[in-house]
C-alpha cells in the first residue's frame, strides 16, 4: 500500500511547485484577477499538507525525537543556509536581521525578509511546526496524536477570529501543515478506532475528485471570503481522494516519471528560484524580462538538479547516518511511544 499510494503524494508535490513557479514567475492575467496570489496559496497549501502528512507518518514509524530532528534539519538547512550565505554576500543586512533569517523567525514582525528571501517565510513555518511537534511528543508522549487535530481546529478558529484569510505568520498558517498530520493519522488508523479510520478513508475515496478540486481552488482565491478558512481541509480532502483510492487517470498522472522527478528537485527549485529572478535573468522591462523566462527556467532546473543530486544528497546521507547512530543510543531526548 505504502509504495503505490505514496507515489501520488510525490505527484502532488510536483503540482505544488509548478503552481508556486507560475505564481512567482509568470503573468497570470490582470492583477485585479488575483490569480498569481491564488496559485501561490494553492501551491503552498498542498506543500504544507504533504509536509505535515509525511513528517507525521515518519514520526509514527520512528518516534525518536532526536533522530527525527537530525533528519529534518539535515534535509532543509544545508541548502537554506547556503542560499542565505549567497544572499548575505549580495545584500548585506544588519546582524539582528541576519539572525532572524539564519534561525528562521523572520516571518514574525518586524519581518525583515527582503525580496530575495521573502519566500523563506514558509521554511520558518515549517521549522516552527517541527519544533512544536517535538515539544508535543516530548511532553505528552503517545498522547501527542490526540492534540494534533485539536490544535489544527484551534488555529483555524484563531484565524477566523482575527479575520486572517492567509498569512505568513506561523500561528495563522500552521493549520495547513497540521491537517496533513491528521490525514497521516487517519491513514494509519491511530487516535481513532480502526473502524472509524476505515470509514473516513472510504468516504474520502468516494469523493468526486473534480468537485473537491473546484472547491479547493475556490478556497485559494483571495476574493472567496470565508471559503479561505476551509483551504487546509480541502487540500487534505483533495490529496486524500488519491491517497485512499489509488486508481484511475489522476493517479496515473500523479505517479508519472516526470512528476516524480519534479517532486525530487522541488525543494531546490523553491529555494533557488528567487535568486535568479533578482539576477540578470529577471531584469529588464516587461517584454525583456519575460523573454528571458525560458532561459531562467533552464538555469533554474539545472541548478536544482545539481543541488538535489550532488549537494543535498550528501547532506541527507550524513543526516541519516547520524540519525541511525542516535536511534541506537539511549538519549534523554529520545521519546518512545
Amino acid at each position: 500500500m505504502k509504495g503505490l499510494r505514496y507515489t501520488a503524494l510525490d505527484g502532488w508535490r510536483a503540482i505544488a511547485i509548478l503552481l508556486v513557479l507560475c505564481a512567482h514567475l509568470l503573468p497570470l492575467g490582470r492583477h485585479a484577477w488575483g490569480l498569481n496570489t491564488s496559485f501561490g496559496l494553492a501551491g503552498m497549501a498542498l506543500f504544507f499538507c504533504l509536509s505535515g502528512f509525511l513528517v507525521t507518518d515518519v514520526l509514527l514509524d520512528r518516534p525518536n525525537i532526536l533522530s527525527f530532528l537530525i533528519r529534518r534539519l539535515f534535509r532543509i538547512l544545508p541548502l537554506a543556509w547556503l542560499y542565505l550565505l549567497i544572499v548575505f554576500f549580495l545584500k548585506p543586512m544588519s546582524f539582528v536581521d541576519g539572525l532572524a533569517h539564519t534561525f528562521f523567525y523572520a516571518n514574525y514582525p518586524p519581518k525583515p525578509l527582503i525580496p530575495m528571501t521573502d519566500h523563506l517565510w514558509s521554511l520558518c513555518v515549517e521549522l516552527h511546526f517541527y519544533l512544536g511537534l517535538v515539544l508535543l511528543v516530548t511532553l505528552f508522549r503517545k498522547y501527542w496524536m490526540v492534540l494534533v487535530p485539536v490544535l489544527c481546529v484551534l488555529i483555524t478558529l484563531l484565524r477566523i477570529n482575527n479575520g486572517m484569510h492567509y498569512s505568513v505568520i506561523t500561528h495563522f498558517r500552521v493549520d495547513e501543515i497540521l491537517i496533513g498530520g491528521v490525514l497521516a493519522m487517519i491513514n494509519r488508523g491511530v487516535f481513532i478506532s480502526p473502524e472509524k479510520s476505515t470509514l473516513i478513508k472510504a468516504y474520502l475515496s468516494r469523493l468526486k475528485f473534480e468537485w473537491v478540486l473546484i472547491l479547493f481552488l475556490v478556497s485559494c482565491h483571495i476574493d472567496s471570503g470565508f471559503m479561505n478558512y476551509f483551504r487546509p481541509y480541502l487540500s487534505a480532502a483533495l490529496i486524500g481522494t488519491t491517497l485512499f483510492a489509488p486508481h484511475g487517470k489522476v493517479h496515473a498522472v500523479l505517479s508519472s516519471r516526470i512528476m516524480l522527478y519534479l517532486a525530487s528537485i522541488s525543494f531546490a527549485v523553491y529555494i533557488i528560484h528567487p535568486l535568479l529572478v533578482h539576477s540578470w535573468l529577471g531584469s529588464g522591462g516587461i517584454v525583456e524580462k519575460y523573454a528571458k523566462r525560458p532561459l531562467l527556467f533552464v538555469v533554474l532546473f539545472l541548478l536544482a538538479h545539481g543541488s538535489t543530486f550532488y549537494y543535498e544528497k550528501r547532506a541527507i546521507a550524513l543526516g541519516r547516518k547520524l540519525s541511525d547512530w542516535v536511534s541506537r543510543k539511549p538519549s534523554a531526548l529520545a521519546s518512545k511511544s
